[in-house]
């Protein structure tokens, strides 16, 4: 199953001219914790620890997470096709050491840009200068694979009191604006 949706990630990718696809466990907010709709890393993979990236290229899929899920991933990518790369040992690069290395000259790199933040997008766009890799952030290739998606959620939003919050969301746009 995890192959298949492998194969049709790499399909997708092959249509568009990426060399790889890069799929993170975070949310348009950048929640600790993601809702249902967010699981695409798990959903391609079938890790379903809180945190871990997955790097999908032509040959070969990788996915980094910490020390606290080494034992619980490589049981769920045992037989998926899915390399465990645990992040912090020694020899094993970090994602954009990784992309470095396997991203060709004029490459192109693959990610939803909703769920990767402006920071992270600058760093890969600086390291990869140097090769010419373009980056493509403005589609979800996951979510044209993943048919029976969770639907985003639709609980209503609420304030979080001030004796938590620390000041007023009014104190605080006035602290932003009064910075800008």
């Amino acid at each position: 199953m995890i192959s298949e949706r492998l194969q049709q990630l790499r399909d997708l990718m092959a249509e568009r001219h990426m060399d790889a696809y890069m799929i993170p466990t975070s949310d348009f907010h950048e929640s600790e914790y993601v809702g249902e709709y967010f699981k695409a890393r798990e959903f391609m993979t079938g890790f379903t620890g809180s945190a871990g990236t997955a790097v999908i290229t032509k040959d070969e899929a990788g996915l980094w997470t910490d020390g606290r899920y080494f034992v619980q991933a490589g049981k769920q990518l045992s037989g998926t096709g899915v390399e465990l790369r645990k992040m912090g040992n020694p020899g094993v690069p970090e994602i954009l050491e990784y992309l470095e290395a396997v991203l060709p000259e004029g490459g192109k790199l693959g990610f939803d840009g909703r769920v990767v933040n402006c920071r992270q997008g600058l760093d890969f766009e600086e390291k990869l200068a140097d090769k010419h890799v373009t980056l493509a952030y403005e589609e979800d290739l996951v979510d044209q694979i993943w048919k029976q998606r969770p639907q985003l959620s639709k609980e209503p939003v609420w304030i979080l009191e001030e004796k938590f919050a620390g000041k007023s969301s009014a104190e605080k746009i006035s602290d932003l604006r009064e910075e800008m």
